[in-house]
């Protein structure tokens, strides 16, 4: 895998995949997750893009500086693995907290998005969801990954398919986020380390933008993502029945659908350059 080192030296890491003469698409995924995350989107958007999927600092095969770590900067290490790929823009894919860097990359970089795609992602945390994720960091130190894993598994999955896919859930979940708790921790607190500031700029953005969400997303609600869609001006939303938080693996069809008809439309029809 490639590797750009950044300005406070972190080396980031990322893969290169799909059509090497599509358009560029920039993944950019969540908490505690890699470029394996996007292993349901893969074929789907391959097939019509050049994908640059990010390790985010502290994940993957990037480097584990100390934290706590700043969204900002994260989008920061996005853009130059963007640029070491040799894009000056690129369609814009995040989910979850990789939602969040995503609307900080299309705030503070606007001339290197083509269009963004925001999944099960939200502007700013309630009380509630500081509190949980605070909850969570203190789990993951006393008590390790696995532990959180299998404590916090409804907060990702539906019912549904929790029940049906609980045996295979209790090994796989774990090794899903197979990450050291540090930096799980680190990117915890980058989370709460933002504030409300980018919702007020998120007007500002004027690409193309599609908002994702499963109907059953109780940690980034649906009332999150009609919050994005409503100030982002032109948004489209699409609300996935039946979908959690993890929509993107558990209703990967509606999603890899939605995103490449999202994806055929912008493309088709190319926002002109910024003069």
């Amino acid at each position: 895998m490639p590797v750009v080192t950044v300005e406070d030296g972190t080396r980031i890491s990322y893969a290169l995949g799909g059509r090497r003469d599509g358009q560029p698409l920039l993944l950019i995924h969540g908490l505690g997750a890699d470029t394996r995350g996007w292993i349901m989107q893969k074929r789907a958007l391959g097939s019509r893009f050049r994908l640059i999927m990010v390790d985010n600092r502290g994940v993957g095969r990037s480097d584990r500086p100390e934290g706590p770590y700043d969204l900002a900067i994260m989008a920061a290490d996005a853009i130059a693995a963007l640029d070491h790929a040799g894009y000056r823009s690129a369609h814009v894919m995040g989910a979850s907290m990789g939602g969040i860097i995503a609307q900080i990359i299309g705030v503070l970089y606007p001339d290197r998005v083509r269009s963004l795609t925001l999944a099960c992602t939200a502007a700013h945390h309630y009380t509630w969801r500081r509190e949980l994720l605070a909850e969570w960091a203190d789990l993951a130190e006393t008590r390790g990954m696995r532990e959180f894993v299998l404590r916090n598994m409804e907060w990702m999955i539906g019912p549904r398919s929790l029940r049906r896919m609980w045996p295979a859930m209790t090994v796989l979940g774990p090794l899903a986020f197979n990450v050291p708790v540090s930096s799980f921790v680190a990117q915890i607190h980058a989370i709460l380390g933002g504030d409300d500031s980018l919702r007020d700029e998120l007007v500002n953005i004027s690409v193309p933008t599609l908002v994702m969400v499963g109907s059953q997303d109780v940690l980034t609600t649906q009332g999150d993502s009609e919050e994005i869609a409503d100030l982002i001006p032109g948004a489209e939303l699409v609300v996935v029945r039946g979908g959690a938080h993890l929509f993107m693996v558990e209703q990967a069809g509606a999603f890899n659908g939605a995103a490449t008809s999202f994806l055929d439309r912008v493309t088709a029809n190319p926002v002109p350059a910024r003069v």
